[in-house]
């Protein structure tokens, strides 16, 4: 083979090198441990770990009329980051109760004693058990957060997270813990025709197998906490709290501020502490205008 002969095949195969180069997915990045929380995000089948950086500044305090809520969910992250034996948690009840602004309340109240919290979509929760791995071996303390869950039957995304949560032979690390919201206490929707596959027999009642499945995933959280509604006087402590936060002088409350907060209430159907909030930043942005 002559010189130019080489040139041209090595000319070649760069460009052969340079085309199945483009076709594969590219490198993930490398973890930013020093982040406080993450979000797992997925591309062309990798996965991989983003920083959070910027932080809803939410304190446990912020959190109003929600105490026996706030105790509960406290006292079991409290023991997680101490080393001690804890649960899963699942959140449920009714939109915009505080049931995610409590887990990131948590992480402001813990991250300085290692907690540390993994943000993981419905539809990348097939990936729990490579995220479970990457973490098993870090110093801190994980809780990998689901927020708004629900599933429909048969997706796959289900029995990933009930195979982590305690129907697998690998054991999950002890550094590692699931939080997770939904509007669903069974997390699935439930229909009535399951109701008619109840059986009775010796003064028992045997549900359903479809009954069965879908109660045993919400029953591998070891703590249920229940969130409802607020009733109008403390829909309007909220307000006053979170005008409080946003610098309003509350020697101006009123009966034209309370007609305001309940009036933002009605227009959304909705007496919730999202609600409250919204509200107040709505007034006291008005007040700086």
């Amino acid at each position: 083979m002559n010189p130019d002969d080489l040139q041209r095949l090595v000319v070649r195969a760069e460009q052969l090198l340079s085309r199945v180069e483009s076709l594969l997915p590219p490198a993930t990045p490398a973890t930013d441990w020093s982040a406080l929380a993450h979000r797992w995000r997925t591309r062309q089948g990798r996965g991989w770990l983003e920083a959070l950086h910027h932080l809803q500044p939410v304190r446990l305090d912020d959190l109003r009329d929600i105490d026996d809520q706030k105790q509960r969910v406290n006292a079991n992250t409290r023991q997680f980051v101490a080393g001690r034996r804890a649960n899963n948690v699942l959140l449920t009840g009714a939109r915009g109760t505080g049931k995610s602004t409590l887990v990131r309340a948590m992480l402001n109240e813990y991250s300085g004693q290692g907690l540390r919290v993994i943000e993981v979509d419905k539809a990348d929760l097939v990936d729990l058990p490579h995220i479970v791995d990457l973490v098993a071996e870090r110093p801190e303390r994980f809780i990998l957060f689901c927020d708004d869950l629900s599933f429909e039957d048969g997706e796959p995304a289900y029995k990933a997270l009930k195979s982590v949560l305690d129907g697998s032979f690998s054991a999950v690390p002890d550094n590692v813990l699931i939080y997770a919201t939904s509007n669903r206490r069974h997390l699935m929707p439930e229909y009535f025709s399951e109701n008619l596959q109840t059986r009775h027999g010796e003064g028992e009642l045997h549900p359903g197998e479809a009954v069965e499945e879908k109660v045993s995933l919400s029953e591998r959280f070891g703590l249920w906490v229940s969130f409802y509604s607020f009733n109008q006087d403390e829909y309007l402590d909220i307000v006053r709290h979170w005008l409080a936060v946003f610098g309003v002088d509350l020697a101006a409350w009123d009966d034209g501020i309370r007609h305001e907060a309940l009036l933002w209430s009605q227009l959304r159907a909705s007496r919730t502490g999202r609600v409250a909030w919204q509200f107040a930043r709505d007034y006291a942005g008005r007040l700086e205008g």
